[in-house]
């Protein structure tokens, strides 16, 4: 034990610093928490404390064992992140709502910090607003990573930047980068993240939305997270003015934020034309809205043209992306306007974004393959290479590729085969680990829009947990430490 603790201590001690700024972080609720009076405070002075003094022991305990961290440190720092700070961002929920079980106040904290957006809570409107504030934020910190930040902030701390960027950003193409130093590329990426989010603050504040209701719900769009400060998520609101700028912010949180960086440094909309992914992205998005308006229009769902164009425009968008907040309660459509939203949430968001499920770079790499397949079939000695941007794709990058697609189908399967075995209903089962997966937020059936996550069991939640962290790390990052080869020395 003491020899596998000398071989992690290194990662422990970086552990230990991220855990401590994640307590810091929580200054930010407690603040407005004490501002406003709001009688929440208590909850986050005890997690300030808890959370502070738990990272600056490990801190301290690990300092004679540091130095530059290996892959290997990487990957074991960046899994056991996404595992323990959950446990740390339920301690407030733990406080404020005594009744809640720990597995569900784990699950809402890892819901907010992967920006799943699938709850256990109810009575959300009569929660304090800094309560409300806390799952949303963690959406915020979620969205563009913790380690990320860590890794904009802290450059001279000796954490090796390099291999927890490529473990911990989501995205294909690792290896490339925007700027010769990675210090310096995470802080672009953050800068352009909290422009977006102050553009949103002030866009829906605009729109109708009260101060503090317009940083809630900043923070879960721009994160794409899903939790909102209602019962009724967005539809509390009723005003197409907000929906409308939600979906606009879920549009650019969900397109790459390394193409929104280099066009704010470079002051050209040039790097957007260049982006492969943005014709595909918005194009199966204008598809599936005129697909859906047509199909429920012809169902007589709704009388209503207009209506049915927004509803069906906000919800395509919203689940698409990922985002997963209501606006309309569509588990009242047909199944196939539902399971084609649960679809679209597999794909479409952009990588390099906040966005889940396998990215549209990937499904647009899988999709010429298919297509050079079929032409090898005809002619068996054609030369055809994939390209991106004219750039041929590397036969690494394929392979990953397909890797991560058969891995990502198998953690389908088998996740939603030990949920049904569970008891649970199988369209729930199979819509609740899409929907984890793809850090989407609400499924269908019994945990659809209109219900929740909080009638399931300690089992089923855990296990819907541990998919969401899944889907956040994009599988392999998280199952690298399951495997006997990582604790070889």
């Amino acid at each position: 034990m003491h020899t596998l603790f000398r071989a992690y201590a290194a990662p422990l001690n970086a552990l230990g610093l991220i855990v401590a700024i994640f307590g810091l972080l929580m200054l930010f609720p407690l603040a407005v928490s004490q501002y406003l009076g709001d009688g929440a405070a208590k909850a986050y002075d005890m997690a300030f404390l808890a959370t502070l003094l738990s990272g600056v022991a490990l801190f301290a305990l690990t300092r004679r064992h540091r130095r530059d961290l290996r892959i290997r440190d990487g990957f074991f720092l960046v899994a056991a992140t996404w595992a323990i700070l959950p446990v740390f961002g339920a301690l407030p929920l733990l406080s404020y709502l005594p009744g809640l079980a720990p597995i569900d106040a784990y699950f809402e904290a890892a819901s907010g910090l992967t920006a799943t957006g699938a709850t256990v809570l109810t009575g959300l409107d009569g929660l304090p607003v800094s309560i409300n504030l806390w799952r949303t934020f963690l959406h915020w910190i979620g969205g563009m990573g913790i380690i990320v930040l860590v890794v904009a902030i802290l450059p001279l701390l000796g954490i090796g930047g390099r291999q927890l960027f490529k473990a911990e950003t989501p995205t294909p193409m690792k290896e490339s980068s925007l700027t010769p130093r990675i210090a310096e590329t995470a802080k672009g990426l953050w800068v352009t993240y909290i422009l977006l989010t102050l553009g949103c603050v002030l866009s829906l504040w605009l729109a109708g939305l009260d101060g503090w209701d317009a940083v809630i719900m900043t923070f879960s769009v721009t994160g794409l997270g899903g939790f909102a400060n209602h019962d009724a998520s967005l539809a509390w609101y009723g005003n197409p003015l907000v929906e409308f700028v939600a979906m606009m912010f879920a549009l650019a949180s969900a397109m790459n934020f390394a193409t929104h960086y280099l066009a704010l440094s470079r002051r050209s909309f040039a790097p957007y034309l260049r982006d492969p992914e943005i014709p595909f992205f918005f194009g199966v998005l204008a598809l599936s809205i005129v697909l859906l308006l047509v199909y429920l229009m012809h169902g007589d769902i709704q009388a209503d043209f207009f209506t049915t164009l927004r509803q069906v425009s906000f919800q395509v968008v919203s689940m698409s992306t990922s985002l997963g907040l209501v606006a309309h309660d569509y588990s009242q459509w047909p199944m196939f306007a539902q399971l084609w939203l649960l679809f679209l949430g597999s794909f479409v968001a952009c990588s390099g974004s906040a966005g889940g499920g396998i990215k549209m770079m990937r499904a647009i790499i899988l999709y010429k393959q298919v297509l050079r397949e079929v032409i090898r079939s005809l002619h068996p000695n054609v030369v055809r290479p994939i390209r991106l941007s004219g750039q041929p794709v590397g036969e690494g990058v394929l392979h990953a590729v397909l890797g991560f697609s058969f891995m990502y189908m198998v953690s389908i399967v088998v996740l939603t085969l030990i949920l049904s075995a569970s008891g649970l209903e199988l369209v729930t089962a199979f819509s609740a680990v899409i929907a984890c997966l793809n850090n989407t937020g609400p499924g269908l059936a019994a945990v659809g829009p209109a219900g929740g996550f909080q009638a399931l069991d300690d089992f089923q939640t855990a296990v819907l947990a541990f998919t969401m962290i899944l889907g956040r790390l994009e599988i392999f990052t998280l199952l690298v430490v399951f495997t006997p080869a990582f604790w070889r020395r």
